[in-house]
């Protein structure tokens, strides 16, 4: 999130220097990722807000509201200047088909002149990294970038009827979005309609259909709040990830609607049109609020937040700390009624008030000290069984593989997956019937005679999770459940702790493997009746260079008519390149040479 210096001022007015803010923001707040010191003198930060305080912190006012509270500073707010023309009636209708929209507010505001914004309006956008449309949209953008409230302007004359409907779309129902991208929907997610169109995705993206342009004479202003999870679940399938979606994925308070609607009102009045709201007709604010947010309380005491902490907090110290946020309180001796602001979403347990404190106060007045606690290794059943089902197919030599979750098919389907690979696997047998091919096909690199493996893993299926042994050898494959497979071999799992010997121990080191396909070559070859199978291996071994990575390996001999037939494979292999056939066969020929000079006849 990136916050202007210049426009935390307009709220804080004994703010200190950039670099000093730079520390504070460090040590009680967030990492600071980057500032930039602009040619206008304004110093721009960027702020790796992390997601439990999103809520109220992706936002200019939030941010100088914790920073005021950090410093013991006035927060000047500005809401009472703020000054409205007199409403007028309105004919305006929202209707509200879903519970994933918590609040829905709406005005119209009619003779709006479409056009550049004043200098002020596009520095503090260009100072943000954000660049100036017009000066309606203008006015929604800076309103959601100062309160952290996205809004949206829809260009009323375009409308079919001043009736605005927030429903679950149908089933592949189209929108064409501002950027010109077409997308289709899918059945349940939200969007802002009117009679006859979608005109939004409702928390994601506006649609062109009722885009405001330079022949917008009438707008409706929407500020409304929607599920988090329903907004991020349509983001990311739909892939339209933006600074609204950001925002109403991490959850705001529905409480926040009606100061932005103030704000963005104001806005307009203001640069609206060059004669200001001269002109312009503010109808009455339509407001659908089902269920209101309520009021919460925490209760704590002094002695809990230190025992948390490991500190030694005086309650005089915690009063001082809920004062500087002019938080609202009541303090009983040691213990107090904490009443959370009703934008600080993250505050509901008595542990928050712990962290609340604990990072006002600052951590790094807090002793290091290891608490003595007296640990019981507590046996995880789930762990014990996979071990034992383990350390059993090892000792029958097997090797275990891990094969890919996710799957072309399946019974359910994961956000933001590869094209290809929308589902979690419902089985084992998949993954692993690859694999054995797979590893068929090496058995000449990985020098081994049967290929025997298994795997241990979770298959997902519609209504549960469970986790499945599948084997794979020359004999077929199966697969089972972890309980049935430790029945069926009648395995003993007391005996395993959470602390497991292998049965077969891995070899210490481990030698990356090479991303070139191999070669191999078999050399057959005639001897005397009393030449050992050993001394052909020495003769290939001294001969055969550094590109052999496995072998020479006897695979078969015979003895007839007074001589004897040994069998070698080699497996030829780079690091750094393809191997091709005249590479291995200059090695080849002079172990062919060297056989030969030892009167021994090749096959």
């Amino acid at each position: 999130m990136k916050i202007s210096y210049n426009w935390l001022k307009s709220y804080i007015s004994d703010l200190p220097e950039a670099n000093k803010l730079a520390d504070i923001f460090t040590y009680h707040l967030c990492e600071v990722e980057g500032m930039e010191k602009r040619e206008d003198g304004d110093v721009v930060f960027d702020l790796n807000i992390l997601p439990n305080r999103a809520h109220d912190l992706l936002s200019h006012q939030g941010v100088a509201r914790e920073l005021a509270g950090q410093l013991g500073i006035k927060f000047n707010d500005l809401t009472p200047k703020y000054k409205v023309p007199e409403s007028k009636p309105t004919n305006l209708k929202i209707d509200l088909q879903t519970e994933k929209c918590h609040r829905y507010m709406a005005r119209i505001v009619r003779n709006v002149k479409v056009g550049p914004s004043q200098d002020w309006v596009k520095s503090r956008l260009e100072s943000i990294g954000q660049r100036s449309i017009n000066n309606i949209v203008d006015a929604t953008n800076i309103t959601m970038y100062d309160s952290g409230q996205p809004i949206h302007a829809f260009d009323l004359d375009k409308l079919a009827g001043e009736r605005i409907i927030v429903r679950p779309a149908k089933a592949g129902e189209k929108i064409t979005l501002l950027s010109g991208e077409e997308k289709e929907l899918k059945e349940g997610e939200l969007v802002i309609a009117d009679e006859q169109n979608a005109l939004a995705i409702a928390g994601v993206k506006g649609g062109k259909v009722a885009e405001v342009d330079a022949n917008t004479k009438n707008i409706l202003i929407e500020v409304a709040n929607f599920d988090p999870v329903s907004t991020r679940k349509t983001s990311r399938k739909l892939g339209i990830p933006t600074d609204s979606s950001k925002r109403f994925e991490n959850d705001l308070s529905p409480e926040l609607c009606s100061f932005a609607m103030l704000e963005i009102s104001v806005l307009i009045a203001e640069i609206g049109s060059p004669e200001r709201s001269e002109g312009m007709e503010f109808q009455e604010i339509v407001d659908i609020y089902l269920n209101k947010q309520k009021e919460r309380k925490i209760n704590f005491s002094t002695d809990f937040v230190n025992k948390k902490l490991g500190a030694n907090i005086s309650s005089d110290e915690i009063e001082n700390i809920l004062k500087q946020y002019c938080y609202t309180f009541k303090r009983i001796w040691d213990n107090f009624e904490f009443i959370p602001p009703v934008l600080r979403l993250d505050l509901v347990i008595p542990e928050d008030m712990v962290e609340e404190i604990g990072r006002v106060y600052g951590y790094d007045k807090v002793k290091l000290e290891i608490p003595k606690i007296n640990f019981k290794p507590v046996q995880n059943e789930i762990f014990t069984k996979i071990s034992a089902v383990r350390e059993k197919l090892l000792a029958d030599g097997y090797n275990e593989v891990m094969t890919y979750s996710f799957t072309n098919k399946g019974e359910v389907e994961v956000l933001a997956s590869a094209s290809d690979k929308k589902f979690l696997r419902t089985d084992l047998t998949d993954g692993i019937k690859n694999s054995y091919k797979l590893n068929k096909l090496n058995m000449a690199l990985l020098g081994v005679k049967e290929i025997k493996i298994f795997e241990i893993g979770t298959i997902f299926l519609k209504d549960k999770e469970q986790i499945n042994v599948a084997t794979a050898d020359k004999k077929g494959i199966a697969e089972m459940s972890l309980d049935k497979f430790i029945e069926n071999y009648k395995l003993k799992i007391e005996n395993y702790g959470n602390l497991v010997p292998r049965t077969s121990p891995l070899s210490p080191n481990f030698k990356m493997w090479s991303q070139y396909p191999f070669m191999t070559r078999d050399i057959a070859v005639w001897v005397g009746e009393g030449v050992e199978s050993n001394q052909v291996h020495k003769v290939i071994k001294e001969n055969d260079g550094e590109l052999v990575v496995r072998g020479p390996e006897l695979f078969d001999s015979f003895s007839k008519e007074g001589r004897i037939s040994y069998a070698f494979r080699l497996v030829f292999q780079s690091y750094e390149r393809t191997l091709v056939d005249s590479e291995v066969n200059v090695f080849m020929e002079k172990i062919y040479s060297k056989m030969k000079e030892n009167g021994w006849e090749i096959r």
